[in-house]
């Protein structure tokens, strides 16, 4: 599928803010600044930015642990997302949500939790209510391989598939699930053919190469919102990173993360355009200009306050009073 080159200059842009947006966490998780354990997707800019590119704000997105890129993509102002992990009072959750935790429910972000496998439940729920109320929202659930061998994935698949709810799984397949390979821990080759156990259409994608991803993801949009029910797109890419900030990762051949970086997902659609005609200057705007927009987020985020001790139970419960004894 080639896409335009309007399209394809959107989609880079994207991808280049994802990039050095997590280039920058990773910096700052580093060096203690960032609270918590953070997880990078550096890597898998592509399966992010062509699901998200597909989608209405109006849609649902479930986003997973290595889900900010997505988070930033889908209407949320990207500064309030940095701030939030950062653990800011600014931050799009006041700071109580961190890496893990970010959801914007304006924009169809129900966030993400510690729990693998949780959002393949919840997400049934928005996509019934689609079904329900007679709307064409799409949900789309980000999970990873390991996370796929969660019982809750293929219940959620059998559900989905009986009533054919409007999902698409989006399966980033980045090969390691903490530090086993995914072909230790399941026998198929392709891990696609979990769905179609379930009579879920189920596509293997090049998962770094953009125009296949949004060719994918559009055809299982299109699917959804005719009432067809679910697809399964397993997104063949690779983390460069460890499964967290700091890990070494010793676990992987030092030849295979080179390997892979050799088929950067950003690199790749660099290529293409300046295959198809798009200037070289026009390239390297985009890139200047998503360096600067890094940086303001960096700085909104580094100067802003953390929350304030007399706010430490806000938003703790909902609609009532704690009653002191």
């Amino acid at each position: 599928m080639a896409l335009s080159n309007e399209r394809l200059l959107k989609l880079y842009r994207d991808m280049v803010m994802i990039r050095r947006f997590e280039e920058v966490i990773e910096t700052y998780a580093a060096n203690g600044t960032v609270p918590g354990f953070v997880h990078l997707s550096i890597g898998q800019e592509a399966c992010q930015a062509g699901v998200v590119d597909c989608l209405k704000k109006t849609d649902y997105k479930f986003p997973d642990h290595r889900g900010h890129g997505a988070i930033c993509l889908c209407g949320t102002d990207p500064k309030l997302v940095m701030a939030e992990i950062f653990g800011k009072a600014t931050g799009i959750n006041h700071g109580r949500g961190g890496s893990m935790h970010v959801n914007d429910l304006d924009c169809g972000n129900m966030g993400f939790n510690g729990i693998q496998g949780s959002t393949m439940v919840t997400c049934l729920g928005t996509a019934f209510n689609a079904v329900y109320n007679h709307t064409d929202a799409v949900t789309a659930v980000f999970m990873g391989d390991g996370t796929l061998g969660e019982g809750t994935c293929h219940e959620s698949m059998n559900m989905a598939a009986t009533w054919k709810l409007p999902i698409i799984y989006c399966l980033v397949n980045n090969q390691y699930a903490i530090s086993t390979k995914y072909t230790e821990a399941h026998p198929q080759k392709r891990l696609k053919t979990w769905g179609e156990g379930y009579e879920v259409p189920s596509f293997f994608v090049d998962g770094n190469d953009i125009e296949a991803v949004v060719e994918a993801v559009e055809a299982a949009v299109e699917r959804a919102r005719k009432g067809e029910g679910p697809t399964l797109l397993e997104f063949d890419t690779y983390r460069w990173q460890g499964h967290f900030a700091g890990d070494p990762a010793a676990y992987r051949p030092e030849e295979e993360v080179q390997a892979w970086k050799d088929r950067d997902p950003v690199k790749l659609c660099r290529n293409t355009m300046l295959e198809r005609g798009i200037s070289e200057a026009d390239i390297k705007k985009i890139e200047d200009e998503e360096e600067e927009h890094v940086q303001e987020m960096l700085k909104f985020s580094l100067e802003s306050p953390y929350p304030g001790i007399e706010t430490a139970t806000t938003y703790t419960y909902a609609d009532r009073e704690v009653e002191t004894r």
